[in-house]
């Protein structure tokens, strides 16, 4: 066989196919961004779902790629076998419409035996059951003995990327690595995971689509979907016993071993916790790369799991400080050339993985004792459900984490009991957000039937009354239609009048719309038929804000990145907020350069479609879906053609120009990668524009200047203020230090030192350090403690000799006793110290002490 490194594979693949008229098309992201039903890309078709179904042409019937993809199903496995991993590379080919079994399986066969030179006799063949068309192409036309082609059900041989849409039978090609390497049964074959036979290439016949029942229907056109794991592949071309030998992982895994002073081939734990370095930190570095960002949800749950696994086990290693970022810069420079965003975002991933493992590390010892006692208590028996818990919520150790640790020292955890600890602080949040008055608390209603919601088309309507509940002192009214928008997306609910009744809120129950109705309203009567009528000036504001919301985080996408992606919103009357995936705060410039593309949109008064379409054609069109978001088989698309398209159920505006103009009011970070921008659209942003305004014309009255010329006026001033708070201070600091020197008299002998402990009126610390210190130097061999209470606040300053430090005083341990009398803080150097804070009347008992303080000082040392 060729001995191709993993770069000469990939490369060899699509020459291969680009010299039969395949267009070589790059890797989609790792984020599906055409399909909100998949947490991450985990196979090659998944950008061609579209192609397959029929619902877009493909740029070319015959396509090929070598796509990055991601599985969480092996995660556990990563490190104690040869080939599980979490991300790997694909390489396929793909018809839509073109070829199909005919030559696809001629051309597999060709590829591995020509042109990676594998023994023809040590190739075995995989058909579906019923496929004889297959199995006759495999032995008739390429000429595979019938005793090395093995029919396999569905469990094997029918492919799907899930379970439903395009899928259909295949053929798997394994290399035999001999009987050596088996079980030693006659009856072994591909089938058996005795090790012997590997899959290296799956030939899909994609050729059917399975709806939510399992029924199969003919897709518009037969095709192929093919995939070869290019790491597997390298192993048997490269002769070596695991993936992770090969030069896909080598150099990653001895760059661990370097750090951690234990080299990789010994065995044992120490080779295990190398390969989870090297498969956790490749696919955090590329998962880094796409956009996603730790977190405690979704893709980020996933990403945060593997930097912290990879981080306890260079632990484990031994491994001291932080070494995340070095071995993401070895495969930036090693992938950055096939994988060009990994370059683009070469500083987003090296400073996103550093921070996650700076603030893991800075929580991880203490986890770990935490830990270490409870299996001490419960050695031989299963960690409690608090427990885990308690190290998920205080120091960030996913449950998994927990359950690992555990099972290395064979023990179980409680599940069932962590979860049931998450539900009561999700509970416990609940009401907090309730008694704040952020929600409202669901009240159960009978009603099964759906509300039909006609807010879409109009903002008044008749409705029939189907239920009356009574909720503490208000009511919740259920109609059978309504006009009200329930909250949801992010959107508050609408508020308005059934009747002569006020309705406060909107919320939903499922299908279900309930209508809150102000504290002490009359609700209608259950049967009755009413008017429910919107308040349309709150639903305007809060339309404008929607659709300045999606404006916004196109905007962001444009000037940060596709890494910028949302991670919550809020949306109302009064302001937008919009929280997004990002390491970082915002240039200045950034923020201009995002809210000018807002405006610019707004300006241009484009129209806002708004469509229902299948939920297929959505994810076709590009419509951008946030991930753990339930969408139906149909769902509404909000497009500003050329600029936003997302799937949104909530209300927006006709025209961007309806916006009026949107304005960015603030930018923070909220979480570690999480970042908010706050906004006001439309009359909030003109009420904002008009207090600035009466601002800025106070000042002018008030300075009697331009507008222009208020920015140097408060610098002036300010200059000016602090020349004279400067000169304050130095007066009050002399003014202290002249009454300091009436206290010399003061001073007290203590064994062979002179001891002074006062209270100086009205000295800020500045003035007491001053004063200390020049009393100190007056008296020669003395220690001072000054104190002072000013406006209700205790400063203290203690200062000694160098002769009283020589006979045992300490300035730092001695004004920490004495504050620690009144309850305050202090400490410092065994010269000079100070502190503050405590109760004032207790100030000049605790310098009362002092005398004792320092004579027990000097008695020790002596």
């Amino acid at each position: 066989m060729k001995n191709l490194r993993g770069s000469d594979l990939r490369d060899k693949f699509l020459a291969f196919f680009k010299e039969r008229a395949h267009l070589h098309l790059p890797s989609s992201s790792l984020i599906p961004r055409k399909d909100p039903t998949v947490l991450l890309t985990t196979a090659g078709m998944l950008q061609f779902k579209p192609y397959f179904m029929g619902l877009e042409t493909a740029p070319a019937t015959r396509i090929t790629t070598v796509q990055k993809c991601f599985r969480t199903t092996d995660l556990d496995n990563v490190g104690h076998t040869p080939r599980h991993h979490t991300f790997f590379e694909m390489l396929g080919n793909f018809s839509f419409g073109d070829y199909f079994k005919d030559e696809v399986i001629p051309w597999a066969w060709e590829f591995l035996t020509v042109e990676l030179a594998m023994p023809a006799d040590r190739l075995w063949i995989t058909v579906f059951t019923t496929d004889d068309e297959a199995e006759a192409i495999w032995r008739d036309k390429v000429g595979v003995p019938a005793g090395r082609i093995k029919r396999l059900g569905e469990d094997s041989n029918f492919w799907a990327a899930g379970p439903t849409g395009p899928c259909g039978p295949c053929s798997e090609i394994f290399f035999d690595f001999g009987p050596e390497r088996g079980c030693g049964r006659p009856e072994c074959g591909p089938d058996c995971d005795c090790g012997r036979f590997l899959e290296v290439w799956n030939l899909v016949f994609m050729e059917f689509n399975r709806d939510e029942s399992g029924t199969l229907t003919p897709l518009p056109a037969k095709n192929i979907d093919t995939g070869m794991g290019l790491e597997r592949t390298a192993s048997v071309l490269q002769g070596v016993a695991t993936n992770f030998d090969t030069d896909l992982f080598r150099p990653l895994m001895d760059l661990a071993a370097g750090k951690a002073g234990k080299p990789y081939g010994a065995g044992g734990k120490t080779d295990v916790s190398l390969k989870i370095i090297a498969d956790h930190l490749r696919a955090s570095t590329f998962l880094v790369g796409d956009g996603v960002t730790p977190s405690n949800e979704g893709r980020g749950y996933v990403l945060r799991r593997i930097i912290r696994r990879a981080v306890r086990h260079g632990r484990l290693l031994g491994i001291s400080g932080t070494f995340l970022a070095d071995l993401a810069a070895w495969v930036i420079d090693n992938y950055g050339g096939v994988y060009p965003e990994l370059q683009q975002q070469r500083a987003f991933i090296l400073d996103s993985l550093g921070a996650e493992e700076e603030r893991f590390n800075a929580t991880l010892d203490n986890g770990m004792q935490l830990f270490e006692k409870a299996v001490a208590r419960h050695g031989g028996q299963t960690i409690p459900g608090e427990v885990a818990f308690e190290l998920y919520d205080t120091y960030g150790f996913p449950f998994e984490l927990t359950a690992e640790l555990a099972a290395e020292r064979g023990l179980g955890v409680d599940e069932t009991g962590f979860h049931a600890q998450m539900n009561e602080q999700r509970e416990r949040a609940r009401q907090a957000r309730e008694r704040a008055g952020v929600t409202f608390k669901g009240a159960s209603v009978r009603t099964a039937a759906p509300t039909r919601f006609l807010g879409y088309q109009t903002t008044t309507a008749q409705a029939r009354v189907l239920e009356v509940v009574e909720q503490d002192d208000r009511h919740v009214v259920v109609l059978d239609q309504t006009p009200f928008y329930a909250e949801s997306g992010g959107q508050i609910g609408d508020q308005g009048v059934i009747g002569l009744a006020r309705v406060v809120d909107t919320q939903k129950q499922g299908d279900v719309i309930l209508h809150y109705l102000e504290a002490g309203e009359s609700p209608p009567a259950k049967g009755q038929t009413v008017e429910a009528a919107v308040d349309t000036a709150r639903r305007g504001a809060t339309m404008r804000h929607h659709t300045g919301t999606h404006l916004l985080h196109a905007a962001l996408r444009q000037v940060l990145g596709p890494t910028a992606t949302q991670a919550g919103s809020y949306v109302g009357p009064d302001e937008l907020r919009f929280d997004f995936n990002f390491p970082r705060s915002l240039a200045p410039a950034e923020l201009r350069q995002v809210e000018e593309l807002v405006n610019s949109e707004i300006f241009r008064a484009r129209e806002v479609r708004h469509e229902e379409l299948p939920i297929a054609q959505a994810q076709a069109k590009g419509a951008i879906a946030m991930f753990g978001e339930k969408y139906g088989d149909v769902v509404r698309v909000v497009d500003v053609p050329g600029f936003s398209t997302e799937l949104c159920g909530g209300t927006h505006a006709h025209n961007t120009g309806e916006i009026g103009l949107l304005k960015i009011t603030e930018e923070k970070g909220i979480s570690a990668g999480v970042r908010r921008i706050r906004a006001v659209c439309g009359g909030a942003a003109l009420e904002l524009f008009r207090r600035q305004w009466d601002v800025l014309a106070g000042l002018r009255d008030e300075f009697k200047v331009t507008t222009e010329e208020i920015p140097e006026r408060v610098t002036r001033l300010r200059d000016q203020v602090k020349e004279r708070d400067e000169a304050i201070r130095e007066l009050k600091a002399r003014a202290a230090a002249g009454r300091a020197l009436s206290l010399l008299s003061e001073a007290r002998e203590m064994a062979g030192l002179l001891v002074l402990a006062a209270v100086l009126p009205d000295a800020d610390p500045d003035a007491l350090r001053g004063a200390a210190l020049a009393l100190r130097d007056k008296l020669g061999d003395a220690v001072v403690v000054l104190g002072s209470a000013v406006e209700g606040k205790v400063n203290a300053v203690a200062a000694a000799s160098p002769g009283a430090v020589g006979r045992g005083a300490h300035a730092g341990k001695l004004i920490g006793s004495v504050l620690g009398a009144m309850g305050g803080r202090g400490g410092g150097k065994p010269d000079l110290a100070q502190g503050g804070g405590g109760d004032p009347e207790k100030l000049a008992g605790a310098l009362g002490q002092v005398p004792d303080l320092v004579s027990q000082q000097v008695s020790v040392r002596a």
